[in-house]
């Protein structure tokens, strides 16, 4: 049974930490429990006594994430700012991680692994990227009845457009050994929409 984020003890919730860091810097398969072991000093079967297997593990660490995620959303909303502002808050997000040594975002890297995942990781992992489309479909929506945005095509296939370029920014930033901000590349995409 997978541990609810919410409910993890402190050396459960190291666990989950050094685990979600190893994913950012190396993805599903970069990781085992022995780098768990090694990062926190713990043992390996006190890991297992947490999380029985590694898509537990990180079924839990999506959960949270995503989590986290929707209420820095909520956050931004509470702003009141326009459209606009609130596109570049959310392409701060996405540069905010990537400057933490680079790391990806979880559910990015995650994404590119589907194929290595459980059902029930992928189902979450895709359940982040819905909740992230809704978010920026809604808020472009909002910027263009305000008449501060002009869209071609949907406001749907717009916000695909947007979150593929935040995490791509990562993924090429990386390839490329690069500091180049993500937010840069949400902020060009986002200027081409302004009316």
């Amino acid at each position: 049974m997978v541990k609810q984020f919410s409910e993890l003890s402190a050396s459960a919730e190291r666990v989950v930490d050094a685990a979600q860091r190893l994913i950012q810097q190396h993805g599903y398969n970069g990781f085992s429990y022995d780098d768990i072991a090694r990062e926190i000093d713990i043992k390996k079967p006190s890991i297992h006594h947490h999380f029985r297997t590694k898509a537990d593990l990180v079924q839990t660490i999506v959960q949270r994430y995503a989590d986290r995620f929707a209420t820095l959303l909520r956050a931004i909303d509470a702003t009141g700012e326009d459209a606009p502002a609130r596109l570049a808050r959310y392409g701060e997000l996405f540069a905010a991680t990537y400057r933490q040594d680079r790391r990806l975002c979880v559910c990015g890297i995650l994404g590119a692994e589907a194929a290595a995942l459980s059902p029930e990781v992928a189902l979450d992992v895709r359940a982040f990227f819905q909740l992230n489309l809704d978010w920026l479909a809604g808020t472009i929506r909002q910027g263009q009845q305000a008449g501060l945005l002009r869209v071609r095509g949907s406001a749907e296939e717009q916000a695909y457009g947007l979150l593929s370029a935040l995490e791509g920014a990562m993924m090429v930033g990386r390839g490329v050994g690069t500091d180049h901000s993500p937010a840069n590349a949400g902020a060009t995409y986002v200027s081409n929409m302004l009316a």
